[in-house]
């Protein structure tokens, strides 16, 4: 099958970016590059896990997933239906605490999923510990396994609890909070893209106002921060309001940074004085 055939195949059923997800799909199970697959674009592939890759694919089932590994702040990290997808928003949380957590810092990652998020802290801070929290084993499990892909296993520590629970960690432990909490209402749930529907809807669902964590995190757990610590909140586009309010209400100021399409995307918050 060749190149200009995948594309056409992904196309048909709906998939965006068909040549650029078709080109990684040969280079994930061919081995070729993406410059040899367009130098070359009557090559024929035969491969049958590419096959099988590309049925899934049209199914509109994960491309991360099907491969079982993404890219994150440079990282590898093997995912699966048991944690959210990696995405390049949410590295605007690593970059800000890479530059600004202290030196020696200990810091907690709430909903912690594949673990990107505090892996990648670790790997570019190996000053740094952390402890990444998450609601079900499986997915502690495997952030503790990209912990050791990523050779930070020494400075991670998975803690399985309900974040919406009773708070485990002691005062002052942290001198951050971050977290990529499900912020997404429940009744815009059910209306999202059908890629969505093989992550993990625990990950996603964010109760009735997508504010639930927010709320949760901001009145439970801040006893656990440290005087001159602050915390990261990734948020939805439409929320930025609405954490501004919740943050002045629990004696925080509330700064707001955009992602790469300019949507409202990162939150800093910091005690007030």
């Amino acid at each position: 099958m060749t190149y200009a055939r995948i594309c056409e195949i992904l196309m048909d059923a709906g998939i965006e970016n068909a040549d650029f997800e078709a080109a990684l799909m040969i280079n994930f199970f061919c081995g070729k590059s993406r410059a040899e697959v367009l130098a070359f674009p009557d090559a024929d592939y035969s491969d049958k896990k590419l096959f099988e890759a590309i049925d899934k694919r049209c199914e509109r089932y994960p491309l991360q997933y099907i491969f079982g590994e993404w890219y994150f702040y440079g990282e590898t990290y093997t995912v699966n239906e048991n944690c959210l997808i990696p995405r390049p928003d949410t590295e605007l949380l690593v970059e800000y605490a890479i530059k600004n957590l202290p030196h020696k810092a200990r810091f907690a990652d709430l909903c912690t999923g594949s673990g990107c998020i505090a892996v990648s802290t670790l790997v570019h801070r190996p000053d740094t510990t952390a402890v990444g929290l998450d609601l079900f084993p499986k997915t502690a499990e495997l952030a503790v396994h990209n912990a050791e892909r990523n050779g930070v296993s020494e400075r991670f520590e998975a803690v399985c609890s309900d974040l919406l629970g009773e708070n485990p960690f002691k005062e002052n432990e942290f001198d951050a909070i971050i977290s990529n909490p499900p912020y997404i209402r429940t009744s815009v749930v059910d209306t999202l893209e059908e890629e969505l529907f093989s992550e993990p809807r625990a990950a996603l669902d964010g109760g009735e106002d997508g504010l639930v964590f927010y709320k949760k995190i901001l009145s439970d757990y801040t006893g656990s921060l440290k005087n001159e610590g602050f915390i990261l909140f990734e948020i939805g586009y439409d929320q930025k309001k609405d954490i501004a309010e919740l943050a002045d209400f629990y004696g925080f100021g509330c700064e707001v940074q955009k992602d790469l399409s300019g949507n409202p995307r990162m939150t800093i918050l910091k005690k007030k004085h």
